[in-house]
């Protein structure tokens, strides 16, 4: 919050003390007659009797309408104010901030903590940056909701003054209903005990062609009366509506003072202090991320002497061992041996097995020659003899 705003939110904190100390008046219950009224009383009360014409039915429905004109007036003032508002409730902006701030979690500032999956999927930013530019978006919505509220503060304020007038005008309008009312009554017992028993003795005294004409003026003069005895029963009723919306006006003066008071509670105390912890919480994450940087720039250069330390070795241990190797390892000399002499005996062995093969070889070679031989000598003797057809089938050798 800007230093405008405080200090206009400041400069407000006076009007809405003015405006919480006035003190309506409350209203009376009793109806006063005329016959028990003091003299500045009674002579209203006769004043209004004088606007009843009994012969006249529009005097008597309209009986009391002028009380209600200056209340409807600045009624329908409020109203006209009502529609013109272009701006929301202030209950809205106080729960939009709420919410604005609950949406600023500082958990998401640890930098430590592993990405959620859904964090990954998207591919978001480090935690501390997306913190950078959430903060200057709560800021820009604190500051909004704060001009909106101060736009409310105003706006109620002149509700709250409005109420003031609507209600002593209401109050106004209720003690006119009861001069009415003890006007009416008045009236009433007038015309029950003067001037209907007046007109019924004059009708009667009439001649025979005149009184039906009287009578009728008589009755008339009854239902004037009847009508006149509805009017202030009308008026009793709307009396007491009157009186049961007094405490309705009080009722919603004392919520719009409420709310004024905590709207500018919240301007004054409240935004400052979450500005405050909110600047505490990027500084604080700040240092972190610096103590952090520092940290992890000492853990760098552990391990890099404890890694240099343990590759030295590592290589020493190479370097010497084949040093200490001789350009022929007695193991690969004795093996390459072995593997020498057993060639060898395999090749004199495999020279031994040809060797006796070839001979068992020879050996069926003249057994062979043998049987083929005695073969071709049986089938010479049996030539021109029986057989010599099968004979000649044979060659000469």
């Amino acid at each position: 919050m800007d230093t405008v705003t405080r200090q206009k939110a400041a400069e407000i904190t006076a009007e809405i003390d003015q405006v919480a100390a006035v003190a309506l008046p409350e209203p009376g219950t009793e109806i006063v007659p005329l016959e028990k009224a003091d003299a500045p009383v009674a002579a209203e009360i006769r004043r209004r009797m004088d606007e009843l014409d009994m012969t006249n039915t529009q005097s008597i429905i309209s009986f009391g309408s002028n009380a209600q004109a200056e209340l409807q007036q600045i009624s329908q003032a409020m109203l006209t104010d009502v529609k013109n508002k272009d701006v929301g409730p202030a209950g809205d902006s106080l729960r939009n901030i709420v919410s604005t701030i609950r949406g600023f979690s500082v958990s998401e500032l640890d930098v430590r903590r592993k990405r959620s999956w859904w964090e990954k999927l998207l591919g978001r930013a480090a935690p501390f940056s997306n913190f950078i530019a959430k903060f200057e978006n709560v800021q820009g919505q604190i500051d909004k909701v704060t001009d909106d509220l101060l736009k409310h503060e105003h706006v109620l304020l002149k509700d709250i003054k409005s109420l003031d007038k609507l209600y002593e005008k209401t109050l106004d309008f209720y003690e006119e209903l009861g001069l009415y009312i003890s006007a009416g009554e008045a009236k009433l017992a007038d015309l029950d005990a003067t001037t209907i028993p007046a007109k019924e003795t004059q009708v009667e005294a009439l001649h025979e062609d005149d009184k039906m004409i009287g009578s009728q003026e008589l009755r008339d003069l009854r239902a004037a009366r009847d009508d006149l005895e509805r009017r202030v029963h009308d008026l009793k009723l709307t009396r007491q509506v009157t009186m049961q919306s007094l405490p309705s006006i009080r009722l919603v003066q004392e919520n719009d003072k409420s709310l004024v008071t905590k709207i500018n509670s919240t301007l004054v105390n409240t935004v400052p202090l979450w500005e405050t912890q909110l600047a505490q919480a990027v500084t604080i994450q700040r240092s972190r991320e610096a103590a952090e940087a520092v940290r992890d720039a000492n853990d760098l250069t552990n391990e890099l002497l404890t890694a240099n330390a343990r590759n030295l070795r590592d290589a020493n241990k190479v370097v010497r061992t084949e040093m200490e190797r001789g350009v022929f390892d007695i193991a690969a000399v004795r093996q390459a041996n072995e593997d020498l002499v057993a060639t060898i005996e395999e090749s004199l062995q495999i020279a031994d097995e040809g060797k006796a093969r070839r001979a068992e070889a020879e050996k069926e070679l003249e057994q062979m020659e043998k049987e083929l031989r005695t073969t071709l000598a049986s089938a010479s003797a049996r030539k021109d003899k029986v057989g010599d057809t099968a004979g000649s089938a044979v060659p000469n050798s």
